[in-house]
């Protein structure tokens, strides 16, 4: 399997990076336009919340993110060295946003909903710190 790796300060500024990144990846994979901006938004979804709750310390954290290049699917891995969190827990509260309005829902938990509605697979281990992967297949 090919893996192209990317190291990122944990600021926002630098999410075009990975996305330009996931463009020429799945590109080279045969996927469709429509499903490279699918996870490409699912992609910036795991890579905010790595920069929001990644490394709570004075200094920018790093996010690493993979690009597995396996036999017709492509697996995105994010990861964080920030402190982890209950994912089974927050999954539990967590409802769906079907038929309510943007006022009406809630802050949070709606990146998950998003990485879960347009990739294949999607799992988070918050072991040491998070990683999320997320899989897609051509």
């Amino acid at each position: 399997m090919n893996v192209v790796r990317l190291n990122i300060p944990a600021a926002a500024e630098y999410l075009d990076l990975v996305r330009l990144s996931l463009y020429g990846v799945a590109s080279k994979l045969g996927f469709s336009y429509e499903d490279i901006e699918d996870m490409k938004v699912a992609v910036s979804e795991a890579c905010n919340n790595a920069v929001l709750h990644g490394e709570t310390s004075a200094m920018l954290g790093q996010i690493q993110i993979s690009f597995e290049l396996g036999e017709g699917k492509l697996i995105v891995k994010v990861k964080d060295d920030g402190p982890g969190f209950d994912y089974q827990s927050q999954q539990d509260q967590s409802e769906s946003p079907d038929g309510r309005t943007l006022g009406e829902l809630q802050s949070g938990g709606l990146g998950m909903y998003l990485m879960q509605a347009l990739m294949d697979e999607v799992t988070v281990n918050t072991e040491q710190g998070t990683e999320v992967t997320l899989v897609k297949y051509v």
